[in-house]
């Protein structure tokens, strides 16, 4: 059913009510008594340091629905063992803890988490409640005082944040015009609707527009002595208060325990380390129906490894839940693993636009190959160069989706038409489109000739790690020898890669297909237009968008200025048809354009766990956005049976 966005005041409690859907999202229950501390933090109540759990939760904490769900209620304890390759990838602990100011359930309602209520007038006037009594992971209050201090002192404070406040906070170059109400009640408003605000809190990785003030602000030159600030930055080897300051503030890699969370776990151990250990957040604001708090788990434990020995090491036991570092190659192994070591391995389709993409690179430095990588003919036939059903047979198991980069069939936003679109393996089409730009000139090997006297050599970036995307570049380079086109393969670092591509290096990346390959119409289509320069199909362009004009290019090519056109159309909308017409014009134009070409959809990821984890789904969409990754089916819930649950270090 459509819905207008009316001008009245709207309760924003699923995705529905955000603006455009009439879905509904399941009513919460009322908030039970607390009950049953967690024996992890038993020691800490008795000897005065924690406050009892009715003290400890919000007034209203989040009660989850989880027998709705089909989730069975849990109990305390157990240390959940992963892997990760290097510190940084704790970040993925944030990812997966999944706590946020609003965030997706599995059917991708959306809803208040952290939050308690958001009233919407039209997406123009979104005002936010907090939870009375909700507390930071050290017991500090949180309250709208934190969000004050992120937005006056963070987010405006050029030393701190040189880019200014993100971009789903600007509006045709308008930020917020931000009220604190009261210490539980805040305001933000615009002139014009910003459907992009609440979807945008609910992102894998998370925006954080409110900070710990309490603990920062000693680290700030408002509020601290500037002499104590310069002397303390020298110590930490920090150039300025303001690099200090944030490399304090640094939640989503955890590079800080010192700094107080909102999210289910706390990191304990600072870098560097071979272990690191993250605590169950002792004020965390979700509880069971039954009024224990979550989590279950009390402790996460990721162990540092080589990535390369994750799929061994999963097999040899040494893991209780992982999901990253091991692919599809990896399962028959895994699945011999399983019966000696108690885990089980669970394949849950990647909803990725494709497994493995080619960005021609559109605001590449080089004329000649911008110049060719600008006519659709080229591109169409790069795509139409390619033998999907081999790259699906080979390194798929014949399990993949052949066709473009584009939303999966289970989105209701799919097209067929869309999905074939120059996606056949027609090398005499591709070949009679390639001599038509021109290149008709080859080499005694059949490779064409530049126009400026070089061979057709095109060298593809890709990160090191990605070992699935280079077999896959490795089987493509032979088929666009059959077109003429010479592929070099270049290997790199990521953040190499992604430098090279932000200063108009790279001519074609090969990398992952879209992120969000299961939308709903209400979520913003950023991704598919040229807005954001870690889109190495226009960095430059991207650049320019997220700088408002202060660097990059420019977009001047009338095919991606389409796109930015739809992309309009999709933020003045006022019903979910005309979102889902926005949307559907732009994935169109993709396909038609092949600014991006796709090839396999639907590989699987496998997922480790322990056989005595419970209420991890036995199957379910994996994917960075919307899921983040493991995020919506809500970590915090996972639980040990008896005989693990009691193997537990105490605090």
């Amino acid at each position: 059913m459509n819905m207008l966005i009316s001008r009245r005041r709207l309760v924003v409690r699923s995705l529905a009510l955000l603006a455009t859907t009439a879905l509904a999202g399941p009513a919460r229950a009322q908030a039970p008594a607390p009950a049953g501390e967690p024996p992890f933090l038993e020691p800490l109540i008795a000897d005065g340091k924690l406050p009892p759990l009715a003290e400890r939760l919000p007034k209203s904490p989040l009660v989850t629905n989880m027998i709705e769900r089909g989730r069975t209620l849990g109990q305390y304890g157990g240390d959940m063992r992963t892997l990760v390759d290097r510190p940084r990838d704790l970040r993925y602990i944030t990812v997966i803890g999944y706590s946020r100011l609003m965030g997706y359930d599995e059917l991708l309602n959306l809803e208040p988490d952290i939050l308690e209520k958001v009233d919407s007038d039209g997406d123009c006037i979104i005002t936010f409640t907090l939870r009375e009594g909700h507390r930071w992971s050290d017991g500090e209050p949180f309250t709208t005082e934190d969000f004050r201090f992120y937005w006056e002192d963070v987010a405006q404070v050029p030393e701190l944040n040189p880019s200014g406040p993100p971009a789903f906070m600007i509006v045709e170059g308008e930020p917020p015009k931000v009220e604190i109400l009261d210490a539980t009640h805040i305001r933000y408003s615009w002139s014009k609707p910003n459907p992009r605000f609440l979807p945008s809190l609910a992102g894998p990785r998370p925006v954080w527009i409110y900070s710990p003030a309490h603990y920062l602000k000693r680290y700030h030159k408002k509020y601290a002595d500037p002499a104590k600030l310069t002397k303390m930055a020298k110590d930490r080897q920090m150039t300025s208060w303001a690099t200090n300051f944030n490399k304090l503030d640094d939640p989503y890699e955890a590079s800080n325990p010192e700094q107080p969370t909102l999210d289910p776990w706390r990191i304990m151990t600072k870098a560097p380390a071979q272990q690191f250990i993250f605590e169950r957040n002792p004020f965390f604001h979700r509880v069971d129906p039954q009024g224990r708090q979550l989590p279950y788990i009390d402790r996460i434990i990721a162990n540092v490894a080589s990535a390369g020995l994750f799929a061994t090491k999963a097999n040899a036991g040494e893991v209780d839940l992982l999901f990253r570092g091991i692919t599809t190659g990896d399962i028959p192994m895994l699945k011999e693993g399983e019966a000696s070591h108690n885990y089980r391995t669970l394949a849950w389709p990647i909803a990725r636009g494709s497994a493995f993409a080619l960005y021609p690179d559109l605001t590449c430095n080089d004329p000649v190959w911008r110049g060719l990588l600008r006519d659709v003919r080229v591109r169409r036939a790069l795509s139409l160069g390619i033998d999907r059903h081999t790259l699906n047979n080979a390194l798929w198991f014949r399990l993949g989706i052949e066709g473009n980069n584009t939303v999966l069939p289970s989105s209701a936003l799919y097209s067929e038409d869309d999905h074939k679109a120059w996606a056949s393996y027609d090398p005499g089409l591709a070949n009679q489109l390639l001599d038509e730009v021109g290149l008709i000139k080859k080499d005694p090997t059949g490779i064409r000739f530049l126009p400026d006297g070089r061979i057709a050599e095109l060298i593809v970036e890709v990160a090191g790690e990605a070992s699935d995307i280079i077999d896959a570049l490795q089987i493509t380079s032979e088929f666009w020898q059959e077109i003429g086109i010479k592929m070099v393969i270049k290997p790199e670092d990521p953040s190499d890669l992604n430098q090279r591509a932000f200063a108009g290096r790279t001519i074609l990346v090969a990398a992952k297909g879209l992120d969000n390959a299961i939308p709903t119409a209400v979520m913003s289509p950023t991704e598919l237009a040229p807005l954001r320069q870690d889109n190495m199909a226009w960095p430059k362009w991207g650049q320019y968008a997220e700088t408002a004009g202060a660097s990059g290019e420019k977009v001047d090519m009338p095919q991606a200025q389409l796109l930015l056109d739809f992309y309009d159309q999709w933020m003045d909308a006022t019903t979910l048809d005309e979102k889902t017409q926005a949307w559907r014009r732009m994935l169109s134009l993709h396909a038609d354009q092949q600014f991006i070409i796709g090839t396999v959809q639907g590989a699987l990821q496998p997922i480790i766990a322990a056989k005595s984890l419970q209420n991890i789904p036995k199957k379910a969409i994996f994917s960075w956005e919307p899921t983040a990754l493991l995020g919506v089916y809500r970590v915090d819930e996972f639980y040990f049976e008896q005989n693990r649950a009691q193997i537990s270090s105490t605090p």
